[in-house]
């Protein structure tokens, strides 16, 4: 018996404007347009709302299986969990941290700079203050633009940091915070110029280097509740759950976007809905674009510049114990090695909670071989992983989760796409610009907050500005 389907709805819905993804993205550019006297339909495909945040109670542990964190310099993201009313509270970091050289010998130390050896530090210190001069050079708006940017964009970040200092472990260090910490792919995967990017979304490389700063706190309730509260201030005649969007169309055959005219008829088809419109919103990540299909198709350079992008691979791991055993040792529940399974560790106890949650990242490679081991071993290496940090209590979790985002359909990497060698140079100025009707909002593609739930504020905010600015002028786009 053939499997037959029905695209969309029978009747179509009138909307001034669709937004595809109810991630903190689409949200923001809702709720504007909303605000603005606009009608909307956000079309999500999962079952729920927050796109790359997401919480969840598992065996009885509240674990946060995406994003997170906010640090002080994300006034966007600040901004409106006081608006809704949402509270914040600081991560843990009383105590000494760890560190895990190379050799397998264990450091304790305070401060943020890593008990390395004299001249390692030194080094260390001199490329975070070279990195630091790029950040200030470059800036974060149009990275692409600079004259040096073809020369930092064509050699990889492993290479340029090996270029600069022959200490081996201070490169591997330095590496770390972008890689395996950020971009979630091997340092020898993304440039010089993508990394000075990482770096400048957060205001310095030193800024990045600093998990106090970076990692400074947390939402009460969790980062998917941002969204939530969005989602229930608009209501469920303006979100759609569970309604992948398969299909754009705009124009008949053989017209291009350079002709749009401002308010022509958008048919937008989904799995449940079929919704007719003046502008879209596409706030998804760019490897989940070519799920929709685009009529009439979108033009060569887009095509080009998608297939240049793409997410990293990390597992988040989520690990609870009857209690936060290593503040008694004295320690922060901190710790590094860049040649550990688990490259980072953190205390990620919960807000006013008596158990204690540690969270660890595997990144890109470590990922690929773990991943293909069975799940049992998978946890047992993880955790002896976790265990040489901070003592062999870590071995026997009461709650143990690992999100690997990676797999998921609507997801398919973490934590958020960057170019491959050259195509930032190439195809940066381009990413955000809106190609007929459509305009396209993701932390992705933002400036400050790069990869992270503030910066997907600003894009939605802006793709809303833009729709607005549009039907008041009636410019074309």
């Amino acid at each position: 018996m053939t499997d037959q389907r029905t695209l969309g709805s029978e009747t179509a819905i009138e909307r001034d404007v669709v937004v595809v993804g109810a991630g903190p993205a689409g949200l923001t550019a809702a709720r504007a347009l909303v605000a603005a006297g606009r009608t909307v339909a956000v079309l999500e495909a999962r079952d729920r709302v927050g796109g790359r945040t997401w919480s969840r109670t598992v065996e009885g542990a509240f674990l946060e299986l995406g994003g997170q964190w906010i640090s002080p310099d994300q006034t966007e993201l600040l901004a409106l969990v006081d608006e809704l009313g949402l509270g914040t509270y600081q991560r843990y970091r009383e105590g000494e941290s760890v560190y895990l050289a190379p050799d397998g010998a264990r450091h304790t130390y305070t401060g943020s700079m890593f008990p390395a050896g004299e001249s390692t530090i030194a080094e260390m210190e001199r490329l975070v203050g070279i990195l630091d001069g790029l950040v200030e050079q470059i800036g974060v708006a149009q990275p692409w633009a600079h004259p040096l940017a073809r020369e930092l964009d064509t050699v990889s970040f492993s290479s340029w940091l090996r270029a600069q200092s022959a200490d081996e472990e201070a490169c591997t260090n330095i590496g770390m915070f972008i890689a395996g910490a950020m971009l979630t792919k091997p340092s020898h995967a993304f440039s010089t110029l993508q990394a000075v990017l990482m770096a400048a979304s957060a205001g310095s490389f030193s800024n990045l280097v600093d998990e106090d700063f970076i990692l400074d706190r947390r939402v009460v309730g969790g980062m998917q509740s941002v969204s939530e509260a969005m989602a229930a201030e608009l209501g469920e005649d303006v979100v759609f759950l569970d309604t992948p969007v398969r299909t754009i169309r705009w124009a008949g055959e053989g017209q291009t976007y350079a002709e749009h005219v401002p308010g022509t008829e958008v048919t937008v088809w989904s799995d449940r809905l079929t919704v007719r419109a003046k502008d879209v919103v596409v706030a998804v990540p760019p490897n989940l674009y070519s799920r929709i299909s685009f009529e009439p198709p979108l033009p060569r350079l887009q095509h080009q510049m998608h297939q240049h992008q793409s997410l990293g691979l990390v597992i988040k791991v989520h690990a609870v114990y009857e209690t936060p055993f290593w503040r008694a040792k004295g320690l922060s529940g901190t710790g590094f090695g860049a040649h550990e399974l688990c490259q980072e560790v953190y205390d990620n106890t919960n807000h006013e909670d008596p158990r204690g949650t540690l969270v660890g990242f595997v990144s890109d490679e470590k990922a690929d071989a773990v991943l293909a081991l069975p799940a049992e071993e998978r946890r047992r290496l993880i955790l002896e992983s976790l265990a040489r940090y901070l003592g062999e209590e870590a071995l026997e979790p009461v709650v143990y989760y690992e999100s690997d985002f990676g797999s998921e359909e609507w997801t398919r990497g973490a934590y958020a796409a960057s170019y491959d060698l050259g195509g930032l140079h190439r195809y940066g100025a381009h990413q955000a610009t809106p190609v007929g009707p459509i305009r396209w909002a993701c932390s992705d593609l933002a400036a400050e907050g790069y990869q992270h739930v503030d910066g997907a504020l600003r894009q939605g905010r802006a793709a809303a500005d833009g729709i607005r600015a549009g039907s008041l002028t009636g410019a074309g786009r």
